[in-house]
């Protein structure tokens, strides 16, 4: 498993891995308008934009695209997984290497987790700090949790 910084020629196959997760996940938690927001938001344009950040990379497993992920700053702004390649480590491996950089600057990650992915977080000490919500077509609300992670220790409470 490596992950590295995506390229513009990967744009397709990131919105591939964007589109099949939140079409196979999504509709589990979440009504159509939802799973829709979604797909729309992760458009080939909005990838472009991650990857001339330079903030997004790509997990390469069995020389395979298999996952991405993207911050701005100290916001961890998506971690997505093929469905596949869930529950192997592989959206860990991610979020290792996105807090890695993001300490790199800041003492704190922040992120707006999804329904599917709270726990996965909660596991890795992210804490609650607060809910968003974003309205959507048709009176639909889009809800979802702002957590924080402190990424580095205070010296002076050891």
């Amino acid at each position: 498993m490596k992950y590295v910084r995506a390229t513009f020629d990967m744009v397709n196959e990131i919105q591939n891995i964007l589109h099949t997760t939140i079409k196979a996940i999504y509709p589990d938690y979440y009504p159509k308008e939802v799973v829709n927001f979604f797909c729309e938001h992760h458009s080939k344009q909005h990838i472009l934009e991650g990857i001339a950040s330079g903030n997004m990379g790509v997990l390469v497993y069995n020389d395979l695209l298999v996952g991405t992920g993207c911050f701005e700053g100290n916001h961890i702004t998506g971690v997505y997984v093929l469905p596949s390649y869930q529950k192997q480590g592989c959206g860990s491996h991610i979020m290792n290497c996105l807090e890695k950089e993001i300490a790199e600057k800041y003492d704190i990650a922040i992120l707006d987790s999804s329904l599917p992915a709270a726990n996965l977080y909660e596991n890795r000490g992210y804490k609650n700090v607060g809910r968003g919500v974003f309205e959507l077509e048709n009176d639909v609300q889009l809800v979802y949790e702002i957590m924080e992670k402190k990424l580095k220790i205070d010296e002076n409470t050891v």
